[in-house]
């Protein structure tokens, strides 16, 4: 597995860690008060961080594979080649100096 995909799976992980937390906080009557307000916000700002490099991480995959996509397109259709009449418009002029 390549470094971006477990960094993808470890983003995942403390994503769903964070708002299962948020959850037992809400559910547990922990944040009606100071301390697991804090918490809770520290949990949600977390979850949003890592939210925000998963969908970095989504978009830049997503933008290769679409590059590699239009290269191999490009690779497959030959190129045509240009004209030899300026080479032979070049040569003549350099007989001609």
């Amino acid at each position: 597995m390549s470094d971006r995909g477990a960094l993808f799976l470890f983003s995942l992980g403390v994503i769903l860690a964070c708002l299962i937390v948020a959850v037992w906080l809400a559910a547990t009557g922990q944040a009606a008060y100071i301390d697991g307000l804090f918490l809770l916000l520290a949990c949600l700002v977390i979850a949003l961080a890592f939210g925000l490099y998963v969908r970095y991480i989504i978009k830049s995959a997503m933008a290769s594979t679409s590059t590699a996509a239009t290269e191999k397109r490009a690779a497959a259709v030959p190129k045509k080649s240009a004209s030899p009449v300026p080479a032979q418009t070049e040569q003549l002029a350099g007989k001609a100096r």
